[in-house]
């Protein structure tokens, strides 16, 4: 099969990672850019892809790059392309402009214009016009402008990535999937020993952890790709790599989670469920300042991992509530998971300062709109000198 240039596009600090993955999967030419990794590969790989990367929020193919001074020449170049390659005059679409240019200020009046194009080549060439359609059009088409440099993509995701499909119960400020694989693959986690997120929510991180544990393509849950809906869409290539379940394995270990609120809990219960990852993870209700770990839990916490999504209290930085907070999440991991490794993200650095323990590995992400660090603690037993004088 023919190869082809693709771009798959990230989250900041997650690039290394999402190139990472996409080498693991056979892409060729893999190349970092700004939140995005190039490669390239064919029509399988495409598929592969948006099936398989956890860390892409899309999978864009670039069909035309040109250099344009105002909105006039970004229609004249539209106007150019072979529309006809792609769609017909019965093909619904929508656009979506992404800009980083002084010359053109307003995202908005750029996707009129390739609209306007699009219409216009359709009603000279054939004396009919397609529809915009905002949801679910049969054709999703990407805008990229990066100073006077303009790359139109068809993009073959639609829905973003990170929306797997699994969540059927949310709580506040859910964290994004695709992100929380990240972490977890900054992590170095591929399901090599015990899990624990004490201040689990809607349970986004344990199921993130089982299934890269388990090696289960995040795309299984998803309804549709915006692939399926393109005219030279192979239906049967798309069933075998669906159907292809040769990278699943084995995981040995336990997924454990908890929190405080009993909404939360109950919701990572139902998104567990719909996840169909009970066999691996367990969730209760309970305070991070009362937990007490019993049994397995207790003893398999030497090797083991702990990520933790807490409030940031953004809107008051010095909350004494979310400092005290910090303080107890600090006070339980020393003294419940002696040996494990500890992966905290937050916005606010006063309150990972409570936490009262020296970060091995500070990495820098963004949660939405907010900047934010990804801090590593190791949870060693005894003094830090003893500790390291062990190693």
């Amino acid at each position: 099969m023919k190869e082809f240039q693709m771009l798959a596009k990230t989250f900041k600090g997650l690039e290394e990672v999402l190139a990472g993955e996409l080498i693991e999967l056979g892409a060729n030419n893999v190349q970092i850019q700004r939140r995005a990794v190039a490669f390239t590969g064919d029509m399988r790989m495409l598929y592969t892809a948006n099936f398989c990367l956890r860390t892409a929020s899309r999978i864009l193919v670039p069909i035309a790059t040109f250099k344009a001074k105002k909105a006039d020449d970004i229609y004249q170049q539209v106007m150019q392309i072979d529309w006809a390659q792609y769609m017909t005059p019965k093909t619904s679409f929508s656009i979506d402009a992404t800009v980083y240019s002084d010359l053109f200020r307003h995202s908005q009046f750029i996707t009129y214009r390739v609209k306007d194009a699009i219409v216009d080549y359709w009603m000279e060439h054939a004396g009919a016009r397609p529809s915009v359609q905002l949801t679910s059009p049969d054709l999703y088409l990407n805008v990229h402008i990066a100073g006077d440099l303009v790359t139109l993509s068809l993009d073959s995701s639609g829905e973003s990535l990170h929306k797997r499909g699994y969540r059927v119960a949310n709580t506040q400020a859910p964290i994004n999937e695709a992100l929380a694989a990240g972490m977890l693959l900054l992590a170095g986690w591929k399901g090599q020993s015990d899990f624990y997120d004490p201040m689990c929510g809607s349970g986004t991180l344990l199921i993130e952890a089982a299934l890269i544990a388990r090696n289960i393509a995040p795309g299984v849950f998803r309804k549709s790709f915006a692939f399926e809906k393109w005219a030279n869409f192979d239906a049967d290539l798309f069933e075998d790599v669906y159907s292809d379940d040769s990278r699943e394995r084995d995981f040995k270990h336990k997924i454990y989670g908890s929190d405080a609120g009993f909404y939360a809990a109950q919701a990572a219960i139902k998104n567990v469920e719909s996840a169909g990852l009970n066999r691996d993870i367990e969730v209760r209700q309970i305070r991070v300042q009362e937990l007490k770990l019993t049994g397995d839990e207790a003893r398999n916490t030497e090797g083991a991992l702990v990520m933790i999504n807490p409030p940031y209290g953004e809107r008051l930085s010095q909350d004494k509530d979310v400092l005290r907070l910090y303080q107890d999440m600090g006070t339980t991991l020393k003294h419940q998971f002696s040996g494990a490794t500890a992966w905290i993200i937050s916005s606010n650095e006063d309150a990972l300062k409570c936490v009262g323990l020296r970060p091995a590995k500070r990495i820098h992400l963004v949660n939405g709109d907010l900047e934010c660090l990804l801090n590593k603690y190791e949870l060693f037993k005894g003094d830090r000198k003893t500790w390291k004088s062990s190693l």
